[in-house]
């Protein structure tokens, strides 16, 4: 038996400044231009893979073609130079020191975009956790189109209560040398890889196997008859969509060719445990703003039948300067944040209202106190109910729950061949 994580032949930079070559994920800091532009002070005229990405700040800038363009000119540049080493076959362990002094864990390889569906409904081994939003695909394919290598912000998860496939691996750093290790920018922490040996590799995908068995999966969550869902997309949902639409257009543009072996068909990865401590969810609040609020109040408690009676699924409102918790009493989802957002976006296809998604309690109070707005503080979502959730309901509501804050998300180290 073989799951969908393979090792991979991972490219990773000597001999440059890796303080500057490393930078955040590129859908980080969409609303921080000054983010951006102090990062590209810190770089100057550096190796770096900022070159590499396109960061989305810029994605509906009139000169994004022409970044895509000078992307995909120093992709080349660099690959003809000495600057990437090649690890092949290879699986490397990491160690990321997050600005909280936690250390998450995580193996870097390649998943298999065959065994990999992010529609609702999906019942492949690698399936997305939020819904996936499939305007944000084509502007990301025009960078992936004409690049010869992908750089990885994705971050997969695996429910490995027992810790048996990424934290054994820690070993190595007893026998191996370290590929890399090094301070990140911007209070990212630091971070440090070594290239796994074949003992540890193999141990790897045997546990990977073993958490792969059917009947196990279905014993574990209480099931019967259910396929095995082994990866959950952590982090870089809409990147690894990206990279399954490429490798699927490939496909129907290549209908006579064998394109089982291209490269193409993979995506590099990081896979990460559920248990690792260093993982937080976080919830995301709502506020509506440009509502009825009378209105939305009315039909929302009707529909949901929204009571102070307590129940199993609650949320706090706030309004008119007021704050009260309400329980649903005619939930829609397994989860609060779904019997919310399934109201929700019902409710605002028949207005002018609009809703943004907020991070920050005390931000969501400010803005609610604006005429016509309303707020709704959603309970942090336990790390438990992720994979019997998604099994059950499919991928979750969008901005369902944020995995730790901007800057201690992944930062580009690697890079691999797509062509």
């Amino acid at each position: 038996m073989s799951t969908a994580f393979k090792a991979a032949d991972i490219l990773i930079p000597q001999n440059v400044d890796m303080e500057k070559w490393a930078v955040v994920a590129c859908d980080q800091y969409t609303g921080q231009p000054d983010y951006w532009k102090r990062v590209e002070e810190t770089v100057g005229g550096a190796d770096s893979t900022l070159k590499l990405i396109l960061p989305e700040v810029y994605l509906e800038e009139p000169d994004s073609e022409a970044r895509i363009e000078a992307i995909h000119d120093e992709m080349n540049r660099i690959l003809g130079t000495d600057t990437l080493k090649e690890y092949k076959d290879s699986v490397i362990y990491i160690e990321r020191v997050q600005s909280d002094g936690k250390i998450r864990q995580g193996l870097i390889g390649m998943i298999d975009l065959e065994e990999y569906d992010y529609r609702k409904g999906s019942t492949s081994q690698v399936r997305a956790t939020e819904a996936t939003v499939v305007e944000r695909i084509p502007p990301r394919i025009k960078v992936r189109q004409g690049a010869p290598m992908e750089l990885p912000h994705i971050m997969i998860l695996i429910d490995d209560e027992e810790k048996t496939v990424v934290e054994p691996c820690s070993a190595i750093k007893n026998s191996g040398e370290a590929v890399y290790d090094f301070t990140l920018m911007e209070n990212g922490g630091k971070i440090c890889g070594y290239a796994l040996d074949d003992a540890l590799k193999t141990s790897v995908f045997n546990a990977l196997d073993k958490l792969n068995d059917n009947d196990l999966f279905n014993k574990k969550y209480n099931l019967s008859g259910y396929p095995t869902l082994l990866y959950a997309m952590g982090d870089g949902n809409h990147s690894l969509a990206t990279a399954k639409e490429f490798y699927e257009q490939l496909k129907r543009e290549n209908p006579d060719k064998d394109l089982s072996a291209h490269p193409a068909r993979y995506a590099l990865v990081e896979i990460v445990n559920l248990h690792s401590p260093a993982l937080e969810f976080e919830a995301i609040h709502r506020i509506v703003t440009n509502v009825n609020t009378d209105e939305l109040m009315k039909e929302m408690t009707e529909a949901l039948g929204l009571s102070e009676e307590k129940a199993e699924q609650g949320f706090d409102i706030i309004l008119n300067g007021t704050e009260k918790t309400v329980y649903v009493h005619k939930p829609t989802s397994q989860l609060t944040v779904g019997s919310l957002q399934e109201f929700l976006d019902s409710y605002l296809k028949k207005t002018n209202a609009k809703i943004d998604y907020i991070h920050g309690i005390d931000v969501v109070k400010s803005l609610a106190e604006q005429k016509n707005s309303i707020g709704f503080i959603l309970p942090d979502m336990l790390k438990s109910e992720l994979f019997p959730t998604v099994i059950k309901d499919g991928a979750l509501p969008r901005k369902t729950f944020s995995m730790g804050h901007a800057e201690d998300k992944r930062f580009y180290v690697e890079c691999r061949k797509i062509k």
